[in-house]
């Protein structure tokens, strides 16, 4: 075994209880990999963990459910979902455990290669929010001419699932900051911003209905103007508005109390968004990177809520 840094913390809180330390790094066994690690994902998911809103794991905690790195073991049958791994392959892993860490030895079925083109902190950011997309499409069955309204589309899942909609042949209006307008129409979008008056100016953009409602922020807003304009309520899904979504009847996704975690859909989805990002169909914005002794930093920016993009940490990155 070797040693390296992780972050863990010892009690549940806010970022500030995340601690620096050097764990050992187990050997890989068999169907396993250890990823030195290039960049890891943080995403809202890490919060929620670290707040306890996923049950009571043991302490301490480890964080980091993506990474992107290089194979540097690898055990006995050690083949992934796209093929072997070997020695000096570039990979994203995910889902993982552990990620915000210097190296992290890994089930080799969460392991893929990573596509061409995408730097460290991309590609350690897209399939986390990347499967929770594709579960939301696929759900919902967005597919062509629909006319489809996200809320929060330039956060990372929805900033995807906009994109993966428009791949389909739908017509996308997403909800945004008057600050991330263009990101969205630049993408082939129309945006709107959320606020009084969003179910009007939702019509205005799509006089002939709403197909499909897809639901990333959870606010009651959110919930309300999709109910509002979507009939079938097996064509509206969120991945935050549980308590709300429960009393709409609307599909509920992921993590949350009564939600579809859609395991099969998800894992399924993890070799198309490859093929995707590997055409270049696929764009993900970072926002910022740290190293890995910032993470309490990092996972603070991505609590805000406003980081402008996705966020990584960069442990060997010096």
């Amino acid at each position: 075994m070797t040693n390296g840094r992780a972050i863990i913390a010892n009690s549940f809180g806010t970022p500030e209880v995340l601690e620096l330390v050097e764990l050992h790094v187990p050997e890989p066994g068999p169907g396993e990999v250890t990823i030195l690690v290039h960049a890891a994902g943080v995403n809202p998911a890490d919060i929620k963990k670290l707040a306890g809103q996923f049950g009571s794991p043991s302490l301490p905690m480890r964080f980091g459910s993506e990474v992107a790195g290089v194979v540097q073991a690898v055990g006995p049958d050690a083949v992934g979902p796209m093929g072997p791994i070997e020695v000096g392959h570039s990979v994203i892993a995910y889902p993982v455990s552990g990620g915000y860490a210097d190296e992290i030895t890994v089930k080799a079925s969460s392991v893929l290669p990573m596509p061409e083109g995408l730097s460290w902190p991309e590609a350690a950011n897209l399939l986390a929010t990347g499967v929770t997309a594709w579960h939301l499409l696929e759900a919902t069955g967005v597919g062509e001419g629909d006319r489809v309204l996200i809320h929060g589309a330039s956060g990372g899942v929805g900033y995807t699932a906009a994109q993966l909609a428009l791949l389909r042949g739908a017509t996308v209006v997403g909800t945004a900051s008057a600050a991330n307008q263009t990101l969205l129409t630049d993408a082939g979008a129309r945006a709107v911003v959320y606020g009084d008056g969003l179910a009007d100016r939702v019509r205005a953009e799509l006089p002939d209905g709403v197909d499909v409602a897809l639901d990333t922020v959870g606010t009651d807003e959110a919930l309300d103007v999709s109910v509002d304009l979507v009939s079938d309520r097996s064509r509206i899904a969120t991945i935050a508005g549980f308590a709300r979504g429960a009393e709409l009847g609307v599909k509920m996704l992921g993590g949350g109390p009564g939600a579809d975690p859609g395991r099969d859909i998800r894992t399924a989805a993890r070799p198309e968004l490859i093929a995707l990002a590997d055409e270049g169909k696929i764009d993900i914005v970072i926002a910022r990177t740290f190293p890995l002794e910032a993470a309490s930093e990092a996972l603070e920016l991505v609590r805000s809520g406003h980081p402008g993009g996705q966020v990584a940490l960069r442990p060997n990155d010096h």
